[in-house]
């Protein structure tokens, strides 16, 4: 027996001697930076090369060898590096024979791991309850594996690691909450649940594919369940699935908004394709194509294209439609050529296109209140030696009500930079003659006024007609005894075009024929004018101890002289005579509704003036350091008219006045404008129409008039922000936000809000009509953010004719740290809806599961 034991302990101490003789030649061949530990506390040990590629390091409060089965046990305070891996737990176990390594977090009592096993490889940490890899396989198996990447963390009951570049989940939850990931919260703001998920890392790019997917939200499982999902980790645009809004429209049912799918394409091009599904069956597609080149332009292209379906089958409310608009917006950068610069604002929608509207944005917008839209397409050159510059536009407006739409293809204007008639010849231009300027330009237009079924079609290029334009206006103007300006002026106009009109009675049809006539025709027409400015200073000083010092006011006075040959003398021929239905002496301009317009009829030898009034006072004020402070009462006060010496009645034009001035501040902006005819208009009895304006002048009768007010009010205007730092003493965190609590401990914060007041009345009266024309419409749009997380914002219009509401949106939104809710909700109405969305903020998931538009045409991208 004692030989045996002799025998046995003269063995092991024969191989402790050879195994430390081995470390130590092999110690030698290292790296300065690896260290040798003691047999006690610390090891290195050296395997045959088919076991282990490189250095096995050893490092724990208590080592044990069992050499038999070729184990080692790491206990306490437990290290093992190896190649590019580390790992740190209370418990390691080392399977020599196998290849393997066990590692296990700390435990309590009751056997919980309580501090998890830290894996580091690559510069990448991860953390799990238990964890074994395979040194020769270099494959790895952990449980409850928590893994950090890029922005977001991923958290799986179990994970295998095929190699460095590929790794596979079970049962695992991914989430971006940055308070979860750094270990403030102990439960994640939103999480989603996969059965399986694979990661794929490369140096390029990593991502998650994922089988079935369900999102979670403060632990509680939404209906938001996709097939699968692809989560890329890269700075760079990468495609992924487009999340939509749910909710309920009165006319269409329950919906989903803008489910779609995001690809990128190339560099410069970017794709995305959204859905609106309706319960009722109305479907509408929405492709969106971005593109961008860096210091060049920059654009994208959309369409709506849908079917509405309202009411049921079989019924008379039932009615179904086809809708559709296609857009066009095109950018320049203005380094890219600045002689030669093109744009487009591309927007044709079908006529009742707003009206049975399937994308549920503009309704919440209020684009379904749009009573026109408008295209444009333009070209402009610039020359480096030449004072000219030719723009060429292609426009295109729909109307509607009418139905009818407004084609202009092309439009070309070719405008001569301004330049001076005679050479100055002292350097600086003195007098009439030296100061003469030109401005001219010709312009010329091809223009059609058509019905939507007739867009480029035969009918619509019969009513296409052609103009050409070119104006040449003269000026010019010196100073009089030092306080005048003196102005002359003349304006010279030339049309040509392809249509005009002729009219007479048809006896047979007892109606007036207006009959269009092809040909080229023109006219031209000149005017003078003569101007006389100056400007006036007052003021007016108040006793001492007055609230109000003085008051200022700075008036300019202009009158000026027009002078018009009647160019619609039978001389010119511009203008005709036909008895109409009634027997009536009737004059019309042959170019009557036509694109040049009609020249002017009647000799025209006005002298009209023009008041403007700048009236300011100075008050005392506290507030201000100079003790001093300006109101302004009219920034601008404006009274204008004209008399026509040539007119054989009526020679005093409508009086006009306008007036802008603001007030608080300049919070209040007030706009207001009013027009006086000077005759009198009397009607006959019981007649509400066909006024008959008399030669009795100085009534005054008001034809117009409006006002339009706007106040924008806010938490700052009522009240000095304050400062919590200073009056509460205590300070702490709650949901990534700061509070300050007081002595009850309630957290005090901002409760900011702003509120924007319009109110708007017109009142109009025609000298035809007796009973006037009335609007008048107060406007609220303002938000409250109620606590940090909540914010409530909203707007709605009061008619104060018809005391009805008109267009009120309520919105609500809710920020949960790592994703936001959005509720918006148009309670009456037209558009009855509300409107549900879900988006998580992180950008890692921006493209992958888009809440937002996110493409490189953003500020943000890197191309």
């Amino acid at each position: 027996m004692v030989k045996t034991v002799f025998k046995n302990i003269l063995q092991i101490s024969i191989i402790l001697i050879f195994n430390s003789f081995l470390a130590q030649q092999t110690s030698e061949k290292l790296p300065k930076n690896v260290v040798n530990d003691t047999i006690s506390k610390k090891d290195t040990i050296v395997v045959k090369k088919e076991s282990l590629e490189d250095i096995l390091q050893t490092k724990a409060d208590n080592i044990r060898r069992d050499f038999p089965k070729k184990m080692i046990y790491l206990n306490k305070k437990a290290q093992v590096k190896y190649q590019d891996m580390q790992i740190d737990a209370d418990y390691i176990s080392i399977d020599e024979q196998k290849s393997l390594m066990y590692a296990r977090g700390k435990q309590d009592s009751l056997g919980k791991i309580i501090e998890p096993v830290i894996t580091t490889q690559a510069g990448k940490k991860y953390e799990t309850d238990e964890f074994q890899y395979n040194t020769k396989t270099k494959q790895a198996i952990a449980f409850n594996a928590r893994t950090e990447e890029s922005e977001g963390v991923i958290i799986a009951k179990k994970t295998k690691k095929y190699n460095d570049s590929v790794f596979a989940m079970k049962n695992a939850l991914y989430t971006t909450d940055e308070y979860f990931i750094k270990k403030k919260d102990t439960a994640a703001d939103y999480h989603m649940l996969a059965s399986n998920i694979k990661l794929i890392k490369t140096k390029e790019k990593s991502q998650i594919i994922t089988g079935p997917i369900q999102l979670y939200i403060e632990r509680v499982p939404t209906p938001l369940i996709m097939p699968f999902a692809i989560l890329p980790f890269s700075d760079k645009r990468s495609a992924g699935i487009l999340i939509p809004s749910f909710g309920e429209r009165q006319d269409v049912g329950f919906f989903l908004n803008g489910i779609g799918y995001y690809q990128p394409i190339g560099e410069h091009f970017d794709l995305k394709v959204l859905a609106d599904i309706y319960t009722k069956g109305s479907w509408n597609l929405r492709p969106e194509m971005n593109y961008l080149k860096k210091y060049r332009y920059s654009g994208n292209f959309s369409a709506d294209v849908g079917t509405m379906v309202r009411g049921i089958k079989g019924l008379d409310d039932y009615n179904k439609n086809s809708t559709y608009r296609i857009a066009w917006r095109h950018t320049q950068d203005t380094k890219a050529n600045p002689f030669l610069t093109f744009s487009a604002s591309v927007d044709i929608v079908s006529t009742k296109f707003y009206n049975n509207t399937l994308n549920n944005n503009y309704i919440l917008n209020q684009n379904v209140l749009n009573t026109q839209q408008n295209s444009t397409v333009t070209i402009t050159k610039r020359f480096l030696k030449l004072p000219i510059t030719i723009t060429g536009t292609t426009s295109y407006s729909q109307n509607f009500a009418t139905g009818q739409a407004d084609l202009r293809l092309p439009q070309m204007n070719v405008a001569i930079n301004q330049f001076y008639l005679f050479k100055s010849k002292t350097g600086v231009r003195q007098g009439l003659l030296e100061n003469i300027t030109v401005n001219t330009g010709i312009n010329l237009t091809n223009f059609v006024r058509t019905e939507e079924g007739e867009l480029f079609k035969k009918e619509m290029w019969d009513k296409m007609e052609t103009g050409l334009k070119n104006n040449i206006a003269l000026s010019t103007n010196t100073t009089l005894a030092k306080y005048f300006t003196f102005t002359l002026g003349a304006n010279v106009d030339n049309a040509l075009t392809t249509k005009t009109v002729n009219k007479f009675y048809d006896p047979i049809a007892n109606k007036d024929i207006t009959e269009t006539n092809k040909g080229i025709t023109g006219y031209s027409t000149f005017s003078t004018t003569a101007s006389i400015q100056t400007t006036l200073y007052g003021m007016m000083k108040f006793k001492k101890g007055a609230v109000v010092e003085a008051l200022r006011h700075m008036m300019t006075p202009s009158i000026g002289f027009t002078y018009s040959p009647d160019f619609g003398g039978s001389g010119f021929g511009y203008y005709k005579n036909y008895y109409n239905a009634t027997g009536a002496l009737t004059p019309y301009s042959i170019f009557e509704g036509g694109i040049v317009g009609s020249p002017s009829s009647g000799l025209v030898g006005a002298l009209g003036f023009n008041i403007g009034n700048n009236i300011e006072m100075k008050v005392k004020s506290k507030s201000d350091s100079t003790g001093v402070k300006k109101i302004k009462i009219f920034e601008s006060l404006n009274l204008s008219g004209s008399y026509n010496f040539a007119a054989n009645d009526h020679p005093w034009s409508i009086f006009t006045i306008n007036g802008q001035s603001s007030f608080f501040n300049n919070k209040l902006n007030v706009n207001t404008s009013l027009s006086l005819d000077p005759y009198k208009i009397i009607y006959l009895p019981g007649q509400d129409t066909g006024g008959i304006r008399t030669e009795e002048f100085g009534h005054f009768s008001v034809q117009g008039f409006n006002v339009q007010l706007s106040y924008p009010l806010s938490s700052e205007i009522f009240g000095a922000k304050t400062d919590y730092a200073k009056k509460y003493k205590s300070k702490g965190e709650i949901r990534n936000e700061n509070y300050y609590f007081d002595d009850d401990n309630y957290a005090r914060f901002d409760q900011a809000w702003t509120l924007n007041v319009n109110a708007n009345y017109a009142y109009t009266k025609t000298s035809g009509n007796r009973i006037p024309t009335r609007m008048a419409s107060v406007g609220l749009d303002g938000s409250l953010k109620l606590t940090p997380f909540w914010n409530i914002n909203g707007s709605t219009h009061y008619d104060m004719v018809t005391k009805e509401l008109a267009y009120t949106r309520i919105g609500f939104s809710r920020d949960q740290r790592s994703f936001t809710i959005n509720f918006n909700w148009v309670p009456f109405g037209q558009y009855k809806v509300y409107d549900f969305f879900i988006g998580i903020k992180a950008n890692i998931l921006s493209d992958a599961l888009k809440y937002k538009d996110r493409s490189f045409t953003q500020p943000n991208s890197p191309f």
